[in-house]
């Protein structure tokens, strides 16, 4: 699957993107997130407040509890804030 990340989670993992192999244990959006954020102690600051990330899979906003199915990108992002 391909990670996309954006804003401050782009700049604290220090990629735009990355290809990611899905374990089979991962089921939602959160379970991955949960194990991308073991692949280095960049991902994890990144990530760590699963609560305060937003989430697309497939350009589709989706939260952590959605379903992975048979996805191909998961873009990352903090929330948005505008005027």
């Amino acid at each position: 699957m391909k990670l996309v990340y954006f804003a401050s989670v782009r700049e604290a993992i220090g990629l735009s993107s990355e290809e990611c192999h899905v374990p089979q244990d991962a089921c939602t959006v959160g379970d991955l997130v949960a194990r991308i954020s073991e692949l280095s102690e960049d991902h994890a600051r990144a990530l760590h407040d699963l609560d305060r990330l937003r989430f697309a899979l497939d350009q589709e906003m989706v939260t952590g509890d959605t379903l992975l199915g048979a996805a191909q990108e998961l873009a990352i992002f903090p929330p948005v804030t505008g005027g």
